[in-house]
């Protein structure tokens, strides 16, 4: 299987982790293999192209295997539903992103920062703590042939600095997340960032505190890991999200 060095940029300015993330990802795609990366389309933003993973629990038992130790779920290797009606929306809204700078909170696979470089925005960090992330995104942006710049730094105990757009797809993915996610947006929005969310109604989101800017039908329900119809896009009415 041909592996795939990523444009525009030359294979040896992958990472060592890059290059194993990626041994068995082809482009285009060669016969599946069930623990292996495929470059594909998510099905709501078929302007991306992400390396995702035929099958994510498959693909994580490799990945630990080649380690030799326990990692953490490969949340980046599947196209998210939050992160997917986000990117969405900042396609279809490109004067959102246009000139500004923007944060990508939680980013995974890039999909929703790669959406915003796409989209027209003067500079754009991604941000996620899992190195594995942080190689998928580095090949994900050479794929589409963006420019991102990657942090891995736990961000949520500040307010997002002086960048103008923060995004957060499928962050409020849990109680524990939820928690630590809020309130970070609260106080970027305290000193007057823009702040939009996309989630699929898992639970966590703060009634009445958040208004719905856009809803999507989600095309596949579940073939990408999720069991969500539907996703909204959304942005805080209030500051009072980091109470």
């Amino acid at each position: 299987m041909k592996t795939y060095t990523g444009a525009p940029y030359p294979a040896d300015t992958h990472s060592p982790l890059q290059r194993r993330l990626l041994r068995n990802a082809s482009s285009p795609a060669r016969a599946p293999q069930s623990d292996a990366l495929r470059l594909q389309a998510p099905p709501l933003v078929p302007e991306v192209h992400l390396f995702l993973a035929e099958d994510a629990v498959l693909l994580w038992a490799r990945l630990e295997a080649e380690a030799g130790h326990r990692l953490p779920a490969p949340f980046w290797a599947t196209a998210w539903a939050g992160g997917q009606g986000l990117a969405r929306y900042v396609l279809d809204n490109p004067h959102l992103v246009a000139g500004r700078r923007v944060l990508d909170m939680a980013s995974g696979s890039g999909l929703v920062a790669i959406a915003a470089a796409q989209a027209g925005a003067a500079d754009v960090v991604a941000n996620d703590i899992d190195a594995y992330a942080v190689a998928a995104m580095h090949a994900n942006a050479n794929a589409n042939g963006v420019p991102i710049r990657i942090s891995d730094e736990d961000l949520t105990g500040g307010d997002g600095g002086d960048v103008d757009l923060v995004l957060a797809g499928d962050c409020l993915y849990s109680g524990d997340m939820a928690a630590r996610m809020l309130p970070f947006l609260g106080r970027a929005m305290r000193r007057g960032a823009t702040v939009l969310l996309g989630d699929p109604q898992r639970g966590y989101a703060p009634a009445g505190l958040l208004r719905t800017l856009a809803t999507y039908p989600l095309i596949q329900p579940g073939a990408v890991g999720d069991q969500h119809e539907w996703v909204s896009v959304m942005t805080p009415i209030a500051v009072e999200l980091a109470s």
